[in-house]
C-alpha cells in the first residue's frame, strides 16, 4: 500500500516504515504528525484518486530528527571583469518515519447508511412576453465624397 501525499509544499510517494527527508516541519524530535493532503492511495491494486484530496485518508508519521541538508554552492562570475563571488547554502530538513496510512473505510460505510435525499420537482418556468418595440428609423447623413487629390509640383 502506498500513497501520494503533499508535505510542506512538495509531493512524496510514501509507504509504511519508509524514512523520507522533507523541508523543516514544526514540532520536536520524537513527536507525531499527521498529513491529510493525500492525493492518491493504492491499496493492493485498488487506486483511489482525490479531487483534490482523498476523503478520510491520513498519513501518520514521526519526526526522527531535524538537520541540515548538504551544502549547495552558489557561484557568481562576470566574465572579463574579474568579479567572482562564492556563497553556500544549507537547507533545514526533517527526517520523518511513515508509521501508518490510515484509510477512512469506517467513515465511508457511515455515509451509505444515511437516508436518500428527496428529489426536487422541477418548477415550470414562465415565459415572459416582451412587447415588440416599434421600429424607429434613424436619420442618417449621406457619406461624404472623397476629397480630391491635390497636385503637387516637383521642384
Amino acid at each position: 500500500m502506498y500513497a501520494i501525499v503533499e508535505i510542506a509544499g512538495q509531493q512524496f510517494k510514501v509507504e509504511k516504515d519508509h524514512e523520507i527527508f522533507v523541508h523543516r516541519l514544526e514540532g520536536e524530535e520524537g513527536s507525531s504528525v499527521e498529513f491529510e493532503n493525500v492525493m492518491l492511495v493504492d491499496n493492493g491494486g485498488k487506486v483511489s484518486i482525490g479531487m483534490p484530496n482523498v476523503a478520510g485518508v491520513k498519513i501518520k508519521a514521526k519526526i526522527l530528527e531535524h538537520m541540515k541538508a548538504d551544502k549547495v554552492m552558489v557561484f557568481h562570475k562576470k566574465r572579463r571583469k574579474g568579479y567572482q563571488k562564492q556563497n553556500g547554502h544549507r537547507q533545514y530538513m526533517s527526517k520523518i518515519l511513515i508509521e501508518d496510512i490510515l484509510s477512512g473505510a469506517k467513515k465511508a460505510e457511515a455515509k451509505k447508511e444515511t437516508a436518500p435525499k428527496k428529489e426536487a420537482k422541477p418548477k415550470v418556468a414562465k415565459k415572459e412576453v416582451k412587447p415588440q418595440a416599434e421600429a424607429v428609423a434613424k436619420e442618417t447623413k449621406p457619406k461624404a465624397s472623397p476629397k480630391a487629390k491635390k497636385e503637387t509640383e516637383d521642384k
